[in-house]
């Protein structure tokens, strides 16, 4: 599970991704039988067999503000196991969050809850309306029962949602370690957003199979709708300041992310039939989200919508469905602005994520966290191909496969980290390539969301199986440490590199008072890479820092200046000051061949934490199966022309795609090595 709570708390922005599950002995829990097993050549990709194995009926006890559809008749609801981890026989086994209590068989968090439930009901909804599938329809009855179980229907807070239960069902309000809200149903929450995704899809795909259920859903929707009416939207029109910009101050939980998961079910709510307070929330909602687009492809966040509106500095691939939520939204209300940030994520900023290292868990702004789940990998592929299903262009396709190559081996493993025979996704896989071989209820989840989405699409399947990376050309990190200083620049490392906000690369910064440089001694690119420093802006500052490249011959080429005052009021951020990739006021270029970098102080308060490199063609190839397929995105001002080399035989095929990702040429090129010209801003996809 992700949630903001875990992640800001004090750097533990990295969750315990390779910790492994929690500790304590798991009670027994035998497999359910499963609805579909698959993953025989030929076949369809989705196996729903360890989802199956995870879920668990339940008979809740009586509890206060908690009932669900017809319990007294039907008194067992579904529930899902949250981890899956090998025990001592090596075989998974089902085990709650938090310490485990054998004497009370309860877990410190709980075995069960609301986020997961959710998400595991939009699975099996999405695979019965994809195939039919009778135990795909009946399970997602069961965990959408289950799921307004754990909805508060009475008193102040009814409407949300309680985030774990125990093995016998007993609700734990108030987990250990703490999550916020605490209580968890005492106010808005990434799993009420969660809620309000599963109960919207759970009408649509009800309402012609049965009125009774389907009219309940629609019921605890409204609840759900209501709370955030009360709780959220009562804000709507109201900005906050962070370092200066305004955001948005009707997001869930402040988040983008969270907000875009509540609008996927919102918009099929309101596709449904979905009544006018649906409608308003989901145009509003809407709103929200689009406004924490922003940058270009020269900068930063190079067309990202950001995830949570209190930090200019953050984005994270788990949770990133905000083009998704964007296009669903447009769509849903005929509205085609809402396409405008969904698209340029799509077209702009996801090249350059796939050619700097992928659907990292941490670019705060630097690549702190760089690793990646399902969840990261997911998000991205819903959202290429919900923009590409709103605006019909082939190439957010294109992209999406080899987003989706991630599963079948191209990561930084290098392993499958999808198993179509059992149906088991990994948890994760680290920067360095370590493997989390634990398959929980999350990944299980995200996995299986993809492969639906992929058996949907035979050609976006296709080349997802070129599962092997054969070239990454983009981001270099330098970091300021690692220059040699001069003049009192001096090294400062804080107790924690988390400052609220932002992670600080590499855990420390460089202090410059005026007349102090900084020099870095590179090795020499073979093209000329744009030069963003990442820099603490502190409103006031009159510190400016002064960028020149050195070629071979010792010359200084002068790239331009960074002014450090340029943050506003610190406001609701959480910190002082922002740390921020910024794009020189000149040139910005350092040429092919350079061998130094400096940076001049003047004035006083200049703060460097790293300097990110950024190639004007930076490119990601994959291949497998007797095919490959390169992406190539560009920060340059004009068109530019590369030579790529691409594995197999045959002809290959070039796609040039503009910064709004329509097509604009398509040639078929003869021989291993290829020609490809890029656009400004835009992208070029070469297959063979």
């Amino acid at each position: 599970m992700k949630r903001r709570t875990l992640m800001l708390g004090g750097l533990a922005l990295t969750t315990p991704l390779f910790a492994g599950s929690p500790a304590g002995a798991a009670p027994a829990a035998p497999a359910a039988g499963p609805t579909t097993a698959s993953g025989s050549a030929g076949g369809p990709l989705t196996n729903l067999a360890h989802l199956d194995f995870l879920r668990q009926a339940v008979a809740p006890p009586a509890q206060d503000g908690h009932t669900t559809y017809r319990l007294a008749e039907f008194p067992e609801v579904g529930m899902l196991w949250t981890y899956a981890e090998p025990g001592p026989d090596g075989d998974l086994r089902r085990v709650g969050g938090g310490a485990y209590d054998a004497a009370t068989d309860t877990w410190g968090q709980g075995a069960y809850n609301a986020d997961d439930v959710s998400r595991a009901a939009v699975v099996y909804l999405r695979h019965w309306a994809q195939t039919g599938a009778t135990g795909s329809r009946d399970a997602s009855r069961e965990l959408l029962r289950g799921l307004t179980y754990l909805q508060t229907t009475t008193g102040p807070h009814a409407g949300n949602v309680v985030l774990w239960a125990q093995p016998d069902g007993t609700l734990n309000p108030s987990a250990e370690p703490v999550e916020l809200p605490d209580p968890s149903d005492s106010g808005p929450s990434y799993w009420l957003a969660r809620t309000v995704w599963a109960l919207g899809e759970g009408y649509a795909a009800w309402r012609a199979a049965d009125a009774g259920f389907a009219g309940f859903l629609r019921e605890r929707l409204d609840l759900a709708v209501g709370a955030l009416e009360r709780q959220v939207l009562s804000r709507y029109g109201t900005f906050q300041t962070v370092d200066g910009e305004r955001t948005p101050a009707w997001l869930i939980a402040d988040g983008a992310d969270a907000t875009a998961e509540a609008v996927l079910g919102l918009a099929a709510y309101v596709r449904a039939g979905g009544g006018s307070a649906a409608r308003r929330a989901l145009r509003r909602f809407a709103a929200g989200i689009a406004a924490l687009a922003g940058g270009d492809a020269r900068h930063w966040p190079f067309g990202a919508v950001r995830p949570w509106a209190l930090s200019r500095s953050m984005w994270h691939g788990w949770g990133s469905q905000m083009p998704a939520a964007l296009a669903a939204a447009g769509r849903a209300l005929g509205d085609r602005r809402l396409l405008d940030p969904a698209v340029a994520d799509s077209a702009t900023f996801t090249p350059w994520l796939l050619t700097s290292g992928g659907p990292d868990n941490g670019r705060i702004p630097t690549p702190v966290d760089r690793s990646q789940i399902a969840y990261g990998v997911d998000s991205r592929l819903q959202s290429l191909l919900a923009v590409a299903d709103a605006t019909g262009r082939g190439g957010f396709d294109r992209l999406a496969g080899v987003v989706a190559a991630w599963y079948f081996g191209a990561n930084a493993a290098g392993v499958p980290a999808y198993d179509p025979a059992t149906g088991r996704t990994i948890d994760g896989i680290s920067g360095d390539g370590a493997v989390n071989r634990n398959s929980g209820a999350e990944s299980t989840i995200h996995g299986l969301l993809s492969m639906l989405a992929l058996d949907a699409r035979p050609q976006v399947a296709q080349a997802a199986r070129q599962g092997r990376i054969v070239e990454r050309v983009g981001t270099r990190v330098v970091e300021a440490e690692q220059g040699a200083r001069d003049g009192g620049a001096a090294v400062v490392t804080p107790a924690s590199s988390w400052t609220g906000e932002s992670s600080i690369s590499g855990g420390s910064l460089v202090r410059m008072p005026a007349g102090s440089t900084v020099r870095w001694e590179l090795p020499p690119s073979a093209q000329p890479e744009l030069v963003l420093p990442v820099v603490d802006l502190a409103p006031g500052a009159s510190a400016v820092t002064r960028w020149a490249g050195v070629s071979g011959d010792g010359r200084e080429l002068p790239l331009g200046q960074v002014r450090h005052g340029q943050a506003g009021a610190q406001g609701a951020s959480p910190a002082p000051g922002v740390l921020l990739p910024v794009t020189p006021s000149g040139p910005g270029e350092l040429p092919a061949g350079a061998t130094a970098l400096v940076a001049t102080a003047a004035g006083d308060g200049a703060v460097v934490d790293a300097v990110m490199l950024e190639p004007l063609l930076s490119r990601f190839v994959v291949a497998g199966g007797g095919h490959a397929t390169a992406v190539l995105r560009s920060a340059a001002r004009t068109p530019r022309t590369a030579t790529v080399t691409l594995p197999g035989a045959g002809r290959a095929v070039v796609e040039a795609y503009d910064s709004a990702g329509a097509r604009r040429s398509r040639t078929v090129v003869s021989g291993t090595t290829v020609p490809a010209t890029v656009l400004p801003g835009g992208f070029t996809v070469v297959r063979r």
